[in-house]
């Protein structure tokens, strides 16, 4: 692209990020199970689920540093869990949910299924039974 200010005129170099990711034909079961496997990986499958559309990276709030979460995105990506674009700085993200389901049916949906009774058990056993909170003063 160029462009004249004051006279002068400059050459604008519009590279576009493009992140990679796996065709529907590529996706491995065991990459995907691999990176379906850790809990915050599940977290931000579930969250992506659970809202049409895009979100950037910065709308999951994980109990992660920054370089770790962006090293969970790009296992989930890389394993074509999710799909990764720039749109200026931000980098958006999506759930792969059709991919998923046309190379592993019903996949997905079990893993969500399981990962919300996984956190309403953690839920449950974090808090306090009846009586329990008596006891221990």
């Amino acid at each position: 692209m160029i462009w004249s200010q004051s006279g002068k005129t400059r050459e604008i170099d519009l590279q576009v990020r493009t992140l990679a990711h796996p065709g529907r034909s590529e996706l491995r079961l065991d990459a995907v199970l691999s990176a379906l496997s850790d809990p915050v990986r599940r977290q931000i499958v579930s969250q992506l689920a659970d809202v049409p559309g895009e979100q950037a990276c910065s709308a999951f709030q994980l109990p992660v540093s920054k370089s770790t979460s962006t090293h969970h995105f790009r296992v989930l990506r890389e394993a074509g869990v999710i799909e990764q674009h720039y749109r200026g700085t931000a980098i958006l993200n999506s759930l792969r949910a059709a991919d998923l389901e046309a190379q592993f049916p019903g996949l997905l949906r079990a893993v969500l299924q399981a990962a919300i009774k996984e956190a309403s058990a953690t839920a449950t056993a974090a808090r306090p039974q009846a009586g329990q909170l008596n006891a221990e003063v």
